[in-house]
């Protein structure tokens, strides 16, 4: 019998985390790099007041802010060193809060050691972050309360969980009802070999938790989300040649999601919706998801779903509704396989396992 326990998934991820990567520059991959895209100013703004310190120790692949925040309670997921906490802490103001929770003690050393600093750049009275250390999969024992939430968030971090639903049913027992959680992830094209699914490296690199994106589908249903809605999406490459030929034909992609948790639906019409301008950064265009986009002013024809979306969560203020005409008739948003928004294909085998 050995006289160690033997290393679980949970120890490789802390390890890596928090031993083997010192900055962004140990990486080995480029899921967990942040790709290219158009970033509102106010958020622009706000990412420049966070500490060198805590960037330089950011391993996110996405950006992971949305809409609408001030005076939100938000919570992240795998928070590690404080990037987007700090970050959403200016975007939320002093009225509203920003909790982070992560496993690893390097990563939260970081993070509380500029709980001041970012209050005081921002001229807050007292401080509006807080980090703790748990398990995104019990945030019970995290001392998480139910409906507590506003939003949670999560940066490229479920996947280094190898129970997702676990982590899901805690996100939607926290989240009040019209809350949302919204999130990057990379996902895979195809059922992962076992090959992929041990290997400790790409554990790490966010590449063997990679569930297929049709069980994303699945997990959030069996949850009690609505349908996950996509809000970009690119691919992400394992390029080091030792690495490319574990994962082999295997696509993967960074997929930015929104899921909220809504009341029963009482009303099951489409609506007629028209913008304010009213959201921050967004005062012309405000995107929900690759489905839906308002433009101030102007009348848009939503489904029911999205409907009781924009009137039960934190939007409902920057919308006005009424029924939709009589002729006329929406789809509900159903499955987006984000490889097909890619312009690819997800027909090809990754080793002994057939993508679906």
């Amino acid at each position: 019998m050995s006289c160690c326990p033997t290393p679980t998934i949970t120890d490789d991820v802390k390890e890596y985390y928090g031993k083997t990567l010192q900055s962004t520059n140990d990486l080995q991959t480029s899921m967990c790099t942040t790709p290219p895209q158009p970033i509102a100013k106010h958020v622009r703004e706000a990412l420049k007041l966070v500490h060198d310190d805590v960037t330089s120790k950011y391993y996110g692949c996405g950006i992971v802010v949305p809409e609408s925040l001030e005076g939100m309670k938000i919570l992240d997921l795998g928070s590690g060193s404080g990037r987007d906490c700090y970050a959403l802490a200016k975007l939320v103001g002093e009225d509203g809060f920003v909790t982070g929770v992560d496993m690893t003690d390097e990563q939260l050393a970081v993070a509380n050691k500029y709980v001041d600093y970012h209050q005081q750049s921002f001229g807050y009275s007292k401080p509006n972050t807080k980090f703790v250390k748990g398990f995104i999969e019990k945030l019970g024992e995290a001392g998480i309360e139910d409906a507590s939430m506003d939003v949670v968030i999560s940066n490229c971090v479920i996947n280094l969980v190898k129970d997702k639903e676990a982590v899901l049913k805690e996100a939607y027992r926290v989240l009040k009802y019209g809350g949302e959680v919204y999130f990057s992830d990379v996902y895979a094209d195809c059922v992962l070999s076992e090959e992929i699914r041990n290997h400790k490296v790409l554990w790490g690199e966010c590449v063997s938790g990679a569930l297929h994106w049709k069980e994303l589908y699945e997990i959030a249903e069996s949850v009690g989300f609505e349908t996950p809605r996509v809000v970009s999406a690119h691919v992400v490459e394992v390029t080091k040649p030792e690495l490319k030929k574990v994962t082999g034909d295997a696509r993967f992609a960074s997929v930015l999601y929104r899921l909220f948790k809504l009341k029963p639906m009482e009303n099951q019409e489409s609506t007629q919706v028209i913008y304010n301008g009213g959201i921050t950064g967004f005062e012309e265009n405000f995107k929900l998801d690759r489905e839906y986009s308002f433009t101030r002013d102007s009348p848009t024809n939503v489904d029911p779903v999205t409907s009781q979306i924009l009137k039960q969560s934190r939007f409902n203020e920057e919308f006005m509704m009424k029924k939709a005409p009589c002729c006329v008739t929406t789809n509900m948003v159903t499955q987006i396989d984000p490889f097909t928004i890619l312009n690819e294909t997800t027909s090809r085998s990754c080793g002994p396992t057939k993508c679906c």
